[in-house]
């Protein structure tokens, strides 16, 4: 593996995988760009056939993980007779899966960062197909329970380390658009869910939901054996890096103050450079003196508990402010949506008299505009972002990402109040249809661009940082699932999303002041985090 290099004083040649203008090192006053450290077979540098390939297994994948969520509910009348189960049991297969699914994404994070994204693909997928065969062949609600809380621990690493894996392989620039595409495969599943798991169940019976995700298991499971190619580098983590750092630290003494930083935005206790320790270690320098090199590398690295523990990694995340309003924001988004799936298909069920096939088709209504708005949200992220940095004399700082969200901002809350009431007075379903298209497209519209923040923004720390957003998504969304049905029978269709409006209000407007006062509130979590 290569070991740690800085470019030298004086001389910077740019490497293929440096923008112009971002140095990867230079002297004691500069500063080490994470993101841009020269590795070996660098996955940017990838032909775009290889980025393409490894970009549909991760969608596949995630998109199987996201019809996992809700392809049972067509059939869980079917479950509830068939195991002799209570309501109550089969909402907590429901919420299990999301508390499990949103939680465990920390576990799998940390496991990614020390061993490379590819071992915890095959785990989890292996893990996936397991749960699916226990789940197909359950003869109790208990065991039911068990099993959906056990297929979400295995269906969850891909939404935890997909996007770290986008940015192992894209340049910020492009990331926006990637997550667009990337994105929508998760939103297609949860929009498919239904109309499969009614199809196959009406087929069948319950249980070939499962045997179906148990095919699809192993499909995903082969296609990273065989044709996903790790996108890990030691060289681009901080966790590594960090522990480097103390290896170097501990072995030479130090006889200068001078330091410099991890850049990306990301510094704390256990990442302040080493750069006079590299100085006084026997240096090995290339004939272009271009490129230093440390005799001590990351096959040196011997991780502690300390670097593999994913709670102090998730408590850096929460510690700055930014990072806070936005996780707080993308979880309201997620726990609407989920809501709102739920308690649709309990409306047209109810108030409609339709069958499971049918409520599918008009729910396959959301995820169409979710993937529209995933697509071209991206993009138009991306060139936002673009426009930004040209008028700010080609730099960029992570809050410009936010910038495109506001577009998407204006017509949520109004589409939501009319989808309020349009059910609450029982308008034709085909107004439904176009309401829930709008909620679709201009949620995730929103969505892309925060989630594609929060990656920018934590740099050498972006797997942990969607597995925080994984956390708070899944807690949201286990909450909403609990009080969904209670609250609409309260309040009906039209006070609950009315509510629902008010609160999405509440979130575009912790993205405003993240976009306003984010940048500041960076600099500061880094200075503090330099203080410890």
């Amino acid at each position: 593996m290569a070991s740690l290099t800085v470019a030298k004083a004086g001389s910077e040649p740019k490497t293929p995988c440096q923008k112009s203008g971002v140095k990867a090192s230079t002297d004691s006053n500069d500063t080490i760009d994470i993101e841009h450290v020269p590795v070996n077979d660098d996955p940017r540098q990838w032909s775009r056939t290889r980025k393409t390939i490894t970009l549909c297994i991760i969608s596949l994948a995630a998109m199987v993980s996201a019809l996992a969520s809700n392809i049972q509910n067509p059939s869980n009348f079917l479950i509830e007779e068939d195991l002799h189960a209570t309501s109550n049991q089969i909402s907590w297969t429901l919420a299990a899966f999301q508390l499990i699914q949103g939680n465990f994404p920390l576990l799998w994070s940390a496991a990614s960062e020390i061993k490379g994204r590819k071992p915890v693909y095959l785990v989890a997928s292996a893990i996936f197909v397991v749960g699916n065969v226990a789940l197909a062949l359950s003869k109790t609600i208990e065991v039911m329970i068990g099993m959906r809380a056990l297929q979400a621990a295995g269906s969850c690493a891909v939404m935890a380390i997909s996007a770290a894996t986008l940015a192992d392989i894209y340049e910020p620039h492009e990331r926006g658009t990637m997550m667009g595409i990337f994105y929508a495969a998760p939103l297609l599943g949860p929009a498919l869910g239904p109309i499969l798991g009614g199809s196959l169940s009406q087929a069948f019976s319950w249980r070939a939901s499962f045997y179906f995700l148990l095919i699809c298991g192993g499909v995903i499971f082969l296609s990273f054996l065989i044709l996903f190619k790790d996108t890990y580098r030691r060289e681009r983590s901080l966790t590594y890096r960090s522990a480097l750092q103390r290896l170097h630290i501990s072995r030479v003494p130090v006889q200068s103050s001078s330091k410099s930083t991890i850049t990306g935005h990301e510094s704390n206790k256990d990442q302040t450079s080493v750069k006079d320790t590299e100085k006084q270690l026997q240096l090995n320098v290339s004939d272009d003196n271009s490129v230093v090199t440390s005799t001590l590398g990351l096959n040196d690295v011997r991780l502690s508990m300390n670097d593999i523990n994913p709670f102090p990694p998730y408590f850096q995340i929460l510690s700055r402010k930014n990072n806070v309003l936005i996780l707080i924001a993308n979880g309201l988004v997620f726990g609407f949506t989920y809501c709102l799936s739920y308690t649709c298909a309990r409306t047209l069920a109810n108030t409609y008299d339709y069958n499971a096939f049918s409520v599918g088709l008009v729910l396959l209504c959301l995820g169409v505009g979710s993937i529209a708005g995933s697509v071209i949200g991206g993009r138009w992220s991306d060139r936002v972002l673009a426009k930004m940095m040209e008028a700010n004399g080609g730099k960029w700082y992570a809050e410009m990402r936010l910038e495109s969200s506001t577009l998407g901002m204006l017509w949520l809350p109004l589409a939501v109040i009319g989808y309020a009431w349009v059910c609450e007075k029982h308008v034709n379903v085909a107004v439904i249809c176009v309401m829930l298209v709008l909620i679709g497209f201009s949620s995730i519209w929103m969505y892309t661009s925060t989630l594609a923040y929060l990656v920018d923004a934590n740099p050498g720390r972006s797997c942990t940082a969607v597995a925080t957003n994984s956390s708070f998504r899944g807690s949201l969304a286990f909450i909403s699932v609990m009080i969904a049905v209670p609250l609409q029978n309260a309040l009906g269709d039209g006070g609950l999303y009315t509510v629902w409006a008010c609160v999405l209000v509440v979130t575009e407007l912790l993205v405003i002041l993240v976009l306003r006062k984010g940048e500041s509130w960076r600099r500061e979590g880094e200075e503090r985090e330099l203080k410890h």
